[in-house]
């Protein structure tokens, strides 16, 4: 392999190509169905796999077909599949539904407006992860142009990720059989440490999410008259969170939200807590004055890993301040999201937070918990000798720097879905969220650079994997 001509022509082809495509991309504003159920109606992740589609077709790409599969009631798929060398089968993955807008955007961006500044793309979708299908596509091609080998690959772009993926099982079960032999999946929907170097993702924890809603009253009080006498719903909502999390410290309460951590997970954080250094705390934008809830950057790692974390991330009923009067309000609704171990079962962890919310509820309070997303996360198989080198080389030659690995605290069901359908596969999850890259937040940016070079670890690790299966078809 050339590997100063297999990166020009990748970063040629972004230039030319795909930084275009995503800036069309970005403008349209195809949020998960879980943030508009009218998704199908409205169009647009109709039009964003459209677009999609559209440049796939257009690569000069060798033994390659594409389609849109389209399940009854269910988001569309793009699916691709490229002939390749050897009897085994690498799937590549990614999704092109997005979250929602967010507030707190920088003067000028915007969610729906793209933006390109210092190398890096602005917009929603751009890096969560908008990205993927272009830089598969990409990294095959490169290969290709230089001659090299590479096994089959499939791909499969699905458009209800942010939703949780509710749809892909029902995918998978009618895409697997015409896959083949599948044994690696290369994963473009997660993060890296810094921008330095390849980062594998060895680990994602679970989730269980929901709505929490207390109600007192049918209708809102006086509170001069009320209070006192009528409990307040937001003090009772308060003293059930306190079931689930110690408030001082913010450690999740219950075993049951807990799992043991393996050594080499442990081992990991602290490689990867050395190597980054201060961005594993001050990556976030704190507010002036606000302390991390732990110093220690390894343990900091870790938390964000493979402990669970309690969130409130919406309510309902509550007005805003300024229209808020002197009333006590007869109900009090939060949305909350427990991030769980990787190893902690999703649903089960689901059914023990509805129990406990909902147990004998303080003064006989209308106590709901509906459950609306639960997921269980993913442990990575160990590792093959001959994939470790090959990201190791990758992120060497691209990067200078060796590969580093952790674990990631958002969720991706996919993987765990992944790990059930090919329990012998290896897996490379990867991805370009890094420092600042605010996915779900305000100012999500692609850094571009970044993303070039993963684009040919991608390809160099393709190309090792082909190696592989030829080596062991000469074995047998």
């Amino acid at each position: 392999m050339d590997s100063a001509n297999l990166l020009s022509a990748i970063s040629t082809h972004w230039d030319t190509e795909i930084v275009p495509q995503l800036t069309d991309y970005i403008r349209i504003p195809a949020k998960s169905p879980h943030f508009d159920p009218q998704w199908e109606s409205g169009g647009h992740i109709e039009r964003a796999i459209q677009l999609a589609q559209a440049w796939v077709k257009k690569q000069p790409v060798r033994g390659l077909t594409l389609e849109i599969v389209r399940l009854p009631n269910r988001t569309p798929l793009l699916y691709f599949d490229i002939a390749g060398s050897g009897d085994r089968t690498v799937l590549l993955y990614g999704h092109l539904d997005k979250q929602p807008e967010m507030t707190g955007w920088r003067d000028g961006f915007g969610p729906w407006d793209p933006l390109f500044e210092n190398g890096k793309l602005y917009g929603r979708g751009s890096a969560d992860d908008g990205y993927a299908v272009f830089a598969a596509l990409a990294a095959i091609g490169a290969l290709q142009a230089q001659g090299i080998a590479h096994s089959r690959c499939v791909g499969m772009i699905e458009t209800c990720e942010e939703s949780g993926s509710y749809d892909l099982p029902a995918y998978l079960d009618a895409l697997a059989p015409r896959m083949g032999n599948v044994d690696f999946v290369v994963g473009l929907d997660s993060g890296c440490g810094d921008y330095e170097r390849l980062w594998a993702t060895t680990s994602l924890r679970g989730l269980a999410g929901g709505t929490l809603t207390v109600e007192v009253l049918t209708e809102g009080v006086h509170s001069g008259d009320a209070s006192g006498v009528v409990p307040s719903s937001f003090r009772i909502a308060r003293k059930l969170l306190d079931r689930i999390e110690d408030a001082s410290t913010g450690r999740v309460l219950g075993a049951e939200f807990h799992a043991p951590i393996p050594a080499e997970r442990v081992e990991q954080a602290a490689r990867a807590a050395e190597i980054l250094g201060e961005i594993v705390i001050r990556k976030y934008p704190f507010a002036d004055g606000t302390q991390p809830m732990v110093a220690d950057r390894a343990e900091a790692l870790l938390n964000r890993t493979w402990r669970p974390a309690l969130s409130v991330t919406g309510a309902d009923g509550l007005p805003s301040i300024a229209n808020a009067g002197n009333v006590l309000r007869p109900q009090t609704s939060l949305k909350l999201s427990l991030r769980l171990p990787p190893s902690v079962d999703g649903d089960r962890a689901s059914r023990h937070l509805k129990e406990a919310l909902e147990a004998d509820p303080p003064h006989g309070a209308t106590v709901r918990f509906e459950s609306e997303s639960d997921a269980t996360g993913w442990n990575a198989p160990p590792t093959h000798a001959w994939l470790n080198r090959a990201i190791d080389e990758a992120s060497l030659q691209f990067y200078g720097q060796p590969a580093a690995a952790m674990g990631e605290g958002g969720t991706i069901p996919f993987m765990a879905m992944l790990g059930k359908h090919f329990p012998d596969a290896q897996f490379l999850i990867t991805g370009v969220l890094g420092p600042h890259a605010n996915a779900h937040g305000p100012n999500e940016f692609l850094h571009v650079p970044y993303a070039k070079q993963l684009t040919a670890c991608v390809a160099f690790v393709l190309a090792a994997h082909a190696r592989r299966v030829a080596a062991d078809l000469v074995g047998q």
